[in-house]
């Protein structure tokens, strides 16, 4: 079945029309937003709490906040970088309320969709996410926040934006967080004794 026209030009809209048009009740427009910026939003809080379905809601109620939200100028002129400051803090608040911070160092469950790798790549694979994940707890939250949101390929606006820093400053800041998450990760490793 082919799409109707009005979905059609709802994919072509800005964010910020759809906004205004959700402001007007127009429930199309939200999922349009919503299926626009999902999979960044959830990959953002896949990498912080490391837990598919704690992610998939998480990324649910950053939505819910968005619905939610008294649109401001703030957001209209980028929705992605609110997503992704909102998202940070909701994945943070997640961390925070768990009954130890160390939980979140737990291994990941393999994807069933996944290539078929043997027992001892499974574990090489799984240790050496469950040391970045320990590397990443012991920097600052910017930090991280940065380097997570580098690594999803945003630009130095995007960033930014969503970090609430200048412009200017972006490429200083990464540099650092990337020198402070090697530091990290090699007192990780030596910690483990590897």
């Amino acid at each position: 079945m082919a799409p109707d026209k009005d979905e059609d030009e709802l994919t072509t809209l800005s964010d910020s029309f759809l906004l205004q048009r959700v402001r007007e009740g127009d429930v199309d427009s939200f999922d349009v937003l919503f299926y626009r910026h999902y999979d960044r939003v959830y990959g953002l809080l896949f990498r912080l709490v490391g837990n598919r379905a704690e992610a998939e809601d998480l990324t649910q109620e950053v939505f819910l906040k968005l619905y939610q939200q008294d649109f401001s100028r703030r957001m209209e002129h980028n929705l992605g970088g609110w997503l992704y400051r909102v998202a940070t803090n909701v994945g943070y608040n997640a961390i925070r309320g768990r009954k130890r911070r160390w939980q979140r160092n737990m291994l990941l469950l393999p994807d069933p969709t996944d290539a078929p790798v043997t027992p001892a790549e499974r574990l090489a694979q799984a240790e050496t996410r469950a040391t970045v994940r320990a590397a990443l707890a012991r920097l600052p939250e910017r930090q991280v926040q940065l380097l997570l949101l580098r690594q999803m390929d945003l630009s130095y606006a995007e960033l930014a934006e969503a970090c609430d820093v200048a412009p200017g400053s972006v490429g200083t800041l990464l540099k650092r967080a990337a020198h402070a998450f090697r530091q990290a990760y090699e007192a990780v490793l030596q910690a483990q004794g590897g």
